[in-house]
C-alpha cells in the first residue's frame, strides 16, 4: 500500500476524510466499459429461487402469507418530507423524492432481508435437492416437514455481522433448522442480541469492530466441517440476493410514471457499510433498467470506507483506520472499517459518486419522516436524504433535473424498539431545531 503521505498528495479529498470533513466525491470511472463478474441472467436466477421458496415463506413466516411468501417493500412517493426538506434547507429539490421501503420487508425489517434470507435459503435447497431427494419442481413447503428439519439440523450456518445481516440470516437460518451462529461487534443493537437468541441462534458477543466477529465466523465455519460461512466481505449469493431487488422496483417505477432515460435521471441514495448490499442493488438496476440510473452511496464521516477504497482504487486492502479515522458511528449498519472484496471492483464504473455526513444530521431526517410520513426507520436507513443536495450540485446536466426521480433507500426500521425509535425521534427533534437556529 503507498504511504499515507503518497496518498494525501495523489487524492486531495483524502484531507477532508481524514478530518472526518463531509464530502461528495464523484467517480471518474462512472459509465465507463468493464467486464463485471455478474450478468443479467444471474438476476432471473435468483429471482426464480425466491419464486420456488415462496410457499415455503408464507408458511414458515405467516408476515409474508398476505404477499404469498414475497420479500418486497412499497416504493413510496414523500411529497410531505420533500416539502420539509427543501423547508429546511430553504431550497427546491428539482424533480420527486421517493423512499425505497425496505425498512418494511418481511422477517428481519432490513435490506439484509434480501440478502441474508437468500442465501440461506440457496444453501437450504443446495442440501435438500443433494441430500433430500427436493426437485426444484416441488412444492417448496415441503422444507417444513421433520424430514428436512433432521436433515437441516445436522448442518451450521455463520456470520459476522453489525446487526441486520445477523438478524435476516439468523431468523432465516432457524426457521430451516439450522445450527445459527451470529458473531456480533460491539457496534450491534442490545435489541438485535435479544431478539435472535429468542429465536434459539447463538449470539457470540465481541468488544471489537466488525472485521473481529466476521474473522471469527470464518474460523468457527473453518473448523466445523458441516459449518456454512456467510461471508459479507465477498458473497456472491449474498450481492445476487440485492440485486435481485431491481425487477420488482422496475414494476413499481412504471407503475409510478417513471421511465429512465436520457431526459429523466433516476438517482438513487443508498447507505453503505462493507458496501455489499449497495453494490449488489446498483448492480441489479443498471442491469435491469439501464443506463440512466445514477448510484449515489452514503457513508459516515467516521467510517467512509467504501468511498476510501473506491477513491484509492484499493478497495478491500485499505481501512479506514488506515487514515487515522476512530470507525465509530451511530449508525450501527454501516460501521464497517473495511469495505467488501466485491462492492469496489463492481462499482468502479457504476457509481456515480458518494457522501459522507455527519452522525446527528441522519436524526433529523429520521424525526422528518416521523412527522411528514409517520415512516418509522432507523437512524443509518435516513442516510440517503445527505446525498440529494450534492448530487443536484453537482450533477452536469442541470436542464434535465427538473425531470428527475430521486429514491433513498431506507435500509431498516420495522423491528426497532418502540422506546429506542423515541429516544431517536426526540433527538432528531433537537438536531433540527439547532439545523433551523442557524439558518
Amino acid at each position: 500500500m503507498p504511504s499515507l503521505t503518497q496518498l494525501h498528495t495523489t487524492f486531495p479529498q483524502i484531507e477532508d476524510l481524514a478530518n472526518y470533513n463531509p464530502l461528495f466525491w464523484q467517480n471518474p470511472h462512472y459509465g465507463e466499459r468493464a467486464d463485471l463478474p455478474f450478468s443479467q441472467a444471474d438476476i432471473f436466477d435468483a429471482v426464480a429461487r425466491w419464486q420456488r421458496f415462496a410457499p415455503y415463506l408464507a408458511q414458515a413466516f405467516p408476515e409474508t402469507t398476505a404477499t404469498n411468501g414475497s420479500i418486497e417493500s412499497p416504493l413510496l412517493r414523500v411529497a410531505n418530507m420533500q416539502k420539509a426538506f427543501e423547508t429546511l434547507y430553504q431550497t427546491t429539490v428539482p424533480g420527486k423524492i421517493f423512499v425505497k421501503a425496505d425498512s418494511l420487508l418481511p422477517i428481519s425489517g432490513s435490506i439484509k432481508s434480501r440478502g441474508g434470507i437468500y442465501e440461506v435459503l440457496k444453501f437450504a435447497e443446495q442440501i435438500a435437492i443433494e441430500q433430500g431427494g427436493l426437485s426444484y419442481e416441488d412444492d417448496y413447503s415441503v422444507l417444513l416437514t421433520p424430514k428436512f428439519k433432521q436433515l437441516f439440523a445436522q448442518y451450521g450456518i455463520a456470520v459476522g455481522s453489525t446487526g441486520n445481516l445477523g438478524l435476516s440470516i439468523g431468523m432465516a437460518g432457524a426457521s430451516f433448522g439450522f445450527q445459527t451462529t451470529v458473531h456480533m461487534s460491539a457496534d450491534a443493537r442490545a435489541w438485535k442480541k435479544d431478539l435472535l437468541r429468542s429465536k434459539g441462534v447463538t449470539v457470540v458477543e465481541y468488544d471489537s469492530d466488525f472485521t473481529t466477529a466476521i474473522t471469527a465466523g470464518r474460523l468457527q465455519a473453518e473448523n466445523e466441517p458441516n459449518t456454512y460461512f456467510v461471508d459479507d466481505e465477498g458473497s456472491r449469493d449474498l450481492f445476487l440476493g440485492y440485486a435481485s431487488a431491481a425487477v420488482h422496483l422496475q414494476k413499481q417505477l412504471h407503475e409510478a410514471g417513471v421511465f429512465p432515460d436520457a431526459d429523466h435521471p433516476v438517482f438513487v441514495y443508498l447507505p453503505a457499510g462493507v458496501g455489499g448490499s449497495p453494490a449488489g442493488v446498483s448492480f441489479g438496476m443498471k442491469s435491469v433498467l439501464g443506463e440512466h440510473i445514477y448510484p449515489v452511496f452514503v457513508e459516515p464521516t467516521h467510517v467512509p470506507s467504501v468511498t476510501l477504497g473506491m477513491m484509492t482504487g484499493l478497495n478491500d486492502e485499505i481501512s479506514v483506520y488506515d487514515i487515522g479515522l476512530d470507525g465509530k458511528t451511530h449508525a450501527d449498519g454501516l460501521a464497517v472499517g473495511r469495505p467488501s472484496r466485491i462492492a469496489g471492483h463492481v462499482m468502479k464504473t457504476l457509481l456515480y459518486g458518494s457522501q459522507t455526513f455527519t452522525d446527528d444530521v441522519i436524526y433529523a431526517y429520521l424525526t422528518l419522516l416521523h412527522e411528514t410520513e409517520t415512516l418509522k426507520v432507523e437512524p443509518s436507513s435516513s442516510a440517503g436524504f445527505t446525498g440529494i443536495l450534492p448530487t443536484i450540485a453537482h450533477f452536469d446536466k442541470p436542464e434535465i433535473l427538473p425531470n428527475a426521480t430521486h429514491i433513498v433507500w431506507a435500509t431498516g426500521g420495522l423491528l426497532l424498539p418502540e422506546d429506542d425509535y423515541q429516544t431517536y425521534v426526540q433527538h432528531g427533534q433537537e438536531v433540527l431545531d439547532q439545523m433551523k437556529s442557524h439558518g
